[in-house]
């Protein structure tokens, strides 16, 4: 799939929410949300310097990408817990406190209930990594008791077309509920706002409706990219117990992050038959996690943008006069 050609890239990135939009530039973080009474709200969200900034170290190549989804990680769980607020989520009725929910808080108080957040996230992590992780490597070994010990070189193909099966099963379902697919909506007008923006172009709905929705520099590309990488990385790893084989791949992964960024950071810069290549399957899956958006949406998008905007550019490479 080629991508969309622009005069420029912008290290403004994005981030869709619910009903609203997440906005970084240089200095500004912008969080715009449509309200429940059809305005758009926008808060400037107050973040610390991220990791980079404090650690020159982390400035460098490779380290550079590790630091950056960490940074990408806590500042977009913020900006959800933000939009589901000013989305009236937590306080018109949409959304109501389980009975049990209410139970605990009223028996044992705030600390537990912070306790039992805790925990529900921990646990959510322990089964991405029985999902992801465990569960591809314990089926492979069942295939291969029958198939035989000369599918072993196969392994790490097929333990990646599992984990990536899985994924993709994942976004679809979720893609089917029509909260989520809203999110997806605003995911395409996030691409398509940054897409006008990188063309010198106006910032009008008219404008930025008429932008593709999949764009090369984004977290569903990275984390295809990821899984990609993860099976080359697999191929090295000599053992067959589940656990053991999890342990190793997860020791692993800031080497993938650290890949994975640095790759999608030079896709994003170059125009050419490699970058085509690395590009294409993050781009073929974003016509699952994005999806055509309103002009509505198109109008979160755009308010958000404005405000991160630096009025000297310093955001932007010119890309006019660059041999592809």
């Amino acid at each position: 799939m080629p991508r969309e050609k622009t005069k420029c890239i912008t290290s403004i990135g994005g981030q869709a929410l619910v009903e609203g939009i997440m906005m970084r530039g240089p200095h500004k973080t912008e969080i715009a949300v449509r309200n429940t009474d059809g305005g758009i709200s926008l808060e400037e969200m107050k973040t610390s310097d991220g990791i980079a900034k404090k650690h020159k170290a982390f400035r460098l190549p490779l380290l550079r990408g590790i630091a950056a989804f960490i940074d990408s990680i806590a500042i977009g769980y913020r900006a959800l817990s933000v939009s589901v607020e000013k989305a009236g989520l937590d306080s018109d009725g949409d959304y109501e406190e389980s009975k049990f929910d209410k139970w605990v808080e009223k028996k044992f108080g705030e600390k537990t209930m912070a306790a039992v957040m805790t925990a529900g996230t921990v646990l959510g992590v322990l089964f991405a990594i029985v999902l992801f992780f465990i569960l591809p490597t314990w089926a492979f070994n069942l295939i291969e008791v029958p198939a035989g010990h000369g599918l072993e070189g196969w392994r790490s193909p097929i333990e990646g077309a599992m984990r990536m099966a899985i994924f993709l099963a994942y976004i679809i379902l979720c893609s089917r509920m029509k909260d989520v697919r809203r999110v997806f909506e605003y995911h395409g007008a996030e691409h398509k706002t940054i897409f006008c923006y990188e063309n010198d172009e106006e910032l009008t709905v008219d404008n930025v409706r008429r932008h593709r929705r999949f764009h090369p520099r984004c977290g569903t590309s990275f984390i295809v990219l990821m899984l990609i990488l993860g099976i080359i990385i697999g191929l090295f790893i000599p053992f067959r117990n589940p656990f053991l084989r999890t342990a190793v791949k997860i020791l692993c992964i800031p080497a993938v992050m650290a890949i994975g960024y640095e790759l999608i950071r030079y896709c994003g810069r170059n125009e050419n038959m490699l970058t085509r290549i690395i590009s294409a399957p993050g781009l073929w899956v974003q016509r699952i996690t994005t999806k055509e958006p309103d002009d509505s949406m198109i109008e979160v998008a755009i308010a958000a943008i404005k405000e991160v905007i630096p009025e000297n550019g310093e955001d932007r490479i010119d890309l006019r006069g660059v041999a592809k």
